[in-house]
């Protein structure tokens, strides 16, 4: 999927629907929240939500104190269903329109978070130029959280195709930079009730090109 087509997507996704009327939606983010806990990041720690669209997770980053949160989303609709909800605290993130295929990552971060965007990447193109970024943005020692559907998990979503993971097939993918360091398996029941099968895992950043 182009760039272009990919921004159309989700621009009308998140114009026609509520934020609870998408499968994604979690009231309460708290697989993400105990895993960068785990990873060691502090009130002062970078952190980039990639993909973080109108989630929750950085009000919850918010009321824990995290003080330097980058929500980066392809659809400016989504980022701005969350900006509303947070009020007066918006000020208090860094947000940022862009592809995370195509954009160029502003600065180094601790922590790099992904829930359910970068398995809606069906080609290898999309996928490389991801992982580039990633190189790019997550500093020498910090951790990329990335959750995708697990191998048991619906094979599309929002109309789209996407891949299934397992952590070692996620990990080939990313390359020999990132050590793998965590896995957690988690069952996501959608606001209709269906439950989704997905995969977290967390990888350190090491010195390997």
């Amino acid at each position: 999927m182009q760039s272009q087509d990919r921004q159309g997507h989700w621009q009308n996704v998140y114009t026609t629907k509520a934020e609870n009327e998408v499968s994604w939606f979690q009231d309460s983010p708290a697989p993400s929240i105990e895993l960068i806990m785990q990873a060691g990041a502090t009130a002062t720690s970078a952190i980039i939500d990639i993909g973080g669209g109108a989630s929750r997770l950085v009000d919850n980053l918010i009321d824990h104190g995290f003080e330097d949160v980058t929500v980066l989303d392809v659809s400016e609709a989504a980022l701005q269903v969350a900006r509303s909800r947070l009020g007066d605290r918006a000020a208090k993130i860094d947000w940022i329109v862009a592809d995370v295929t195509t954009g160029e990552p502003p600065r180094t971060y601790d922590v790099w978070h992904d829930r359910a965007a970068f398995h809606f990447l069906t080609e290898e193109s999309d996928r490389a130029a991801y992982v580039k970024r990633l190189k790019q943005a997550l500093k020498i020692g910090g951790h990329a959280i990335i959750a995708t559907f697990a191998l048991d998990g619906p094979e599309r979503c929002s109309g789209l195709p996407v891949v299934r993971y397992d952590p070692e097939s996620l990990g080939h993918v990313v390359g020999p930079a990132f050590e793998l360091t965590d896995r957690r398996q988690h069952r996501h029941t959608t606001p209709w009730g269906t439950e989704q099968s997905f995969q977290f895992s967390v990888f350190c950043r090491t010195d390997k090109p």
